[in-house]
């Protein structure tokens, strides 16, 4: 099957990049126009490191008919490649955030639907098979009736890596819009959909990297969502791990019901050793490969022409409630996730 990824601009292209070239399955071919001439973390020099075939444009790639698409780049530009991709009739995965506003993820919805396609939300920790353990305590009652829930995403600053992770106009924030959704997503599972009905939010640029200038976008943030029958959560998002820290980052989910408590760490601790070569001390991870799932999941429905879960609807409901934590910090106040 002919799959192509269209830009590189995020963080995780190269990852995507990796595991696809690692399946015997896959023709892959990708693209990355928008790189600064000359960049050697982008473009076709990357490319060409990691031994992936790379065309020059969108249109060329799209021109190949591929039967799967997947989006990296910048969240702005998101509606764009989604729209030559389902105009290319390529099944769609987008990376997290859907988009950086109501409008433009509605209307990269509505293309896919009258294309006939289906649209992927870039989510991969729903497909823990911890998360999976925690989600029956709750269907099969053991867990009682929720309560409240406190999750964690944190990581470093990923603008160390690509700065237009700092740029509001292309990142659509900062800290909130890039780490509240994971967990906005794991919370859209447990409750089948539910919307909170207010989000009231925190944040400072306060977290910076020793020598780096104060960001314009936050850098740490914390927001309080309440839902129609009483319970509550908190998404602490903040990009506070140092640059020195062993693990890009990590999410934890604590879920407090009427008859019990449980946790869930979607990076467990690590494997610690010694690397001879480079003689410093070396950290393995110990996690479940969430990325090598959901592309699973994803190259799995595009090749059946099953609809993808976790679809566009869902990368909008989470997206609601980013942009509602953004009301309220405008606001000074509690924000309505349909007023967003």
């Amino acid at each position: 099957m002919k799959v192509a990824l269209l830009s590189f601009a995020h963080v995780h292209a190269t990852t995507y990049i990796q595991l696809l070239s690692d399946r015997n399955d896959i023709e892959l071919i990708v693209t990355d126009p928008d790189a600064e001439p000359g960049d050697p973390t982008r473009g076709k020099a990357l490319a060409d490191e990691l031994r992936v075939t790379y065309r020059a444009s969108y249109e060329e790639v799209l021109a190949e008919r591929p039967r799967a698409v997947i989006i990296t780049s910048e969240n702005a530009r998101h509606r764009k490649l989604v729209e030559q991709a389902a105009s290319a009739g390529a099944h769609i995965l987008c990376e997290k955030p859907l988009a950086t506003t109501e409008d433009d993820a509605r209307a990269m919805i509505d293309t896919c639907e009258q294309a006939g396609v289906s649209l992927m939300t870039a989510y991969p920790v729903r497909f823990h098979p911890a998360f999976a353990a925690l989600r029956h305590t709750l269907t099969d009652g053991t867990l009682g009736p929720l309560l409240s829930v406190h999750g964690v995403n944190n990581s470093r600053p990923p603008a160390l890596e690509r700065p237009w992770f700092a740029d509001p106009a292309l990142a659509g924030g900062g800290a909130i819009i890039d780490h509240t959704l994971h967990v906005a997503d794991l919370l859209d599972v447990l409750l089948d959909g539910e919307q909170p009905t207010h989000v009231h939010a925190v944040a400072n640029t306060l977290l910076t990297p020793d020598g780096a200038d104060r960001p314009e976008v936050e850098s740490a943030g914390l927001l309080t969502l309440t839902y129609a029958n009483g319970l509550v959560a908190t998404i602490d998002c903040s990009w506070s791990h140092p640059a020195t820290h062993p693990t890009w980052g990590g999410l934890t989910l604590t879920c407090v019901g009427r008859r019990a408590l449980v946790e869930f760490d979607a990076f467990p601790p690590l494997l610690t050793g010694y690397d001879t070569a480079q003689a410093t001390t070396r950290w393995e991870p110990a996690a479940t490969d969430l990325d090598a799932a959901m592309l699973d999941r994803f190259l799995t429905a595009a090749r059946t022409g099953q609809r993808a879960h976790p679809d566009g609807e869902t990368g909008l409901r989470t997206l609601k409630t980013v942009l509602a934590a953004y009301t309220s910090l405008r606001t000074g106040q509690p924000a309505t996730t349909t007023a967003a």
